[in-house]
């Protein structure tokens, strides 16, 4: 196998979302994604912070979770009509009913998965810094609706 194969561009007409538990790694391998098929990448959390002017953190101490997710599916229903994306959601953004049928009807839906251990270890400074739910409480929540919005996993 060369070497030089993992740098050429490929194409593909989909819109890929990367889906997943905080930890699993869709910030990072969206990022190469976006890179290697010459698509824009976006990270919804990212994008929320840059629209809000504040950290995640802020905006869950300030407005609660519902809030944030209020603000996390404005997001998704925008940045999933756009063309041509890469697009990392936040952990629990399978958890709105409306996001799993925009991600599922406007692209190619990939789940991350990562063990819990691994989850943990990720993101625990994270989760003690900012109180936000941890990753057993939230997972117990969203595994049954990545099958719903996924049309691969890895």
């Amino acid at each position: 196998m060369r070497a030089d194969c993992y740098n050429t561009l490929v194409k593909t007409k989909h819109k890929l979302f990367l889906v997943g538990m905080m930890g699993a790694g869709k910030t990072t391998v969206g990022r190469q994604l976006a890179k290697r098929l010459g698509k824009t990448f976006y990270d919804a959390d990212r994008e929320i912070e840059a629209r809000t002017g504040v950290r995640v953190a802020v905006i869950f101490d300030i407005e609660s979770e519902a809030g944030f997710r209020k603000r996390e599916a404005d997001v998704i229903e925008q940045l999933t009509a756009m063309s041509d994306i890469v697009l990392a959601t936040g952990g629990g953004a399978v958890l709105d009913p409306r996001n799993r049928e925009r991600l599922s009807t406007r692209g190619f839906v990939i789940y991350l998965h990562a063990l819990p251990q691994a989850l943990w270890q990720r993101t625990r400074a994270e989760v003690i810094e900012t109180g936000r739910q941890g990753i057993g409480a939230l997972l117990a929540q969203v595994l049954a609706r990545f099958d719903e919005a996924c049309k691969l996993s890895a």
